[in-house]
């Protein structure tokens, strides 16, 4: 099954948040095989990201097995690593693993869930993702059983409140987390950590930058809140480190660009390693998600973005849970007229 084509393109995402996910927006990559199979991955670089995978990764992968998927993986970090250990390359092999892994199911049948040991069918829980203290006092909590707040720059008082007022409307058994999206320097975080001690937050996600490593080990010594992060972090080597050390509770890798399926895989066994829960950004989405059902002990998969809309087939969500496909692969599919 050698690889034959390989071709990327990013499709207009109407709703995209109005920062770094437009201008270097999700990219669709295509690959395909001499005996007629084609595979679909989504990574992230935008034009950028596009231009790494037509030109170094295409070379690199042009009649060469798809079925090594994981030597191909090695093969295109090692290609790049003087210049891509990070960001817009690890991107874009994203989008490429995940391709190879969607003809990997494709090529035996099955969905790439039963590949990893679990079965399609099997309903994950999810949490969501950007409900306003409004939209919680409205009651529009759709089935759903676990809710993250986003804080990013709130004043410690306004960040306070909020939670405060949410855990009141919810009660105590609703699972509740909160996101600052790097928001707050360290001395703010803390005290935010401090001061919503007491209303059960099941993480704090991101309170500070994400190369603030100084930071987060303060963090892990004095938040009473556990410590989230790692969505804007890029391959297993850099998850040991932060595992190794104890830099966060939870650790939350987007399978699109952290280096595709290959990679989220070994950081869950580096999770079941040293002992940390692993919790996909994005998880609902179909990239994701057939990690989640085969490997994870406590599944829970965040809500998708609405913005992902050129994809078709991605599970729809009941009552607050989401059940992964038994198609081939992924089991997603894409318009043709993509690709001009």
């Amino acid at each position: 099954m050698k690889i034959i084509h390989v071709r990327a393109v990013q499709p207009e995402t109407p709703g995209s948040p109005t920062d770094w996910r437009t201008q270097l927006g999700q990219i669709l990559v295509r690959i395909d095989t001499e005996d007629g199979l084609t595979g679909y991955g989504v990574g992230g670089g935008g034009l950028a990201g596009i231009h790494v995978v037509e030109t170094v990764l295409r070379d690199l992968l042009v009649g060469k097995e798809a079925t090594d998927v994981e030597g191909l993986w090695d093969r295109m970090f090692r290609h790049t690593l003087a210049y891509g250990q990070k960001g817009l390359v690890i991107m874009a092999i994203s989008g490429v693993d995940l391709a190879l892994w969607d003809l990997r199911g494709k090529r035996e049948n099955k969905p790439l869930v039963a590949l990893l040991g679990g079965q399609g069918g099997t309903a994950v829980p999810m949490y969501k993702t950007g409900w306003s203290p409004k939209e919680v006092a409205e009651g529009k909590l759709e089935g759903f059983k676990a809710l993250k707040l986003q804080m990013g720059r709130m004043s410690i008082e306004n960040a306070i409140e909020q939670v405060a007022q949410v855990r009141k409307t919810l009660g105590d058994d609703f699972e509740l987390m909160a996101d600052a999206f790097m928001g707050w320097d360290l001395e703010t975080a803390l005290e935010v950590s401090k001061q919503v001690a007491d209303y059960n937050l099941g993480w704090l996600e991101e309170p500070i930058r994400c190369d603030d490593l100084a930071g987060y080990a303060r963090l892990r010594d004095e938040s009473p809140v556990p410590i989230a992060g790692g969505e804007h972090e890029y391959t297993s080597v850099a998850f040991e480190y932060l595992m190794r050390e104890r830099l966060h509770t939870v650790f939350q890798p987007d399978v699109c660009w952290c280096g595709g399926l290959t990679e989220l895989i070994r950081i869950y066994d580096l999770g079941k390693k040293y002992g940390f829960r692993v919790c996909p950004h994005r998880g609902s989405e179909v990239w994701s998600l057939h990690a989640i059902a085969a490997l994870d002990p406590d599944p829970m998969a965040e809500s998708g973005r609405p913005w992902m809309g050129f994809v078709h087939g991605q599970p729809e969500v009941v009552n607050g849970s989401i059940t992964v496909g038994d198609a081939p692969g992924f089991g997603v599919t894409f318009d043709e007229d993509l690709w001009g």
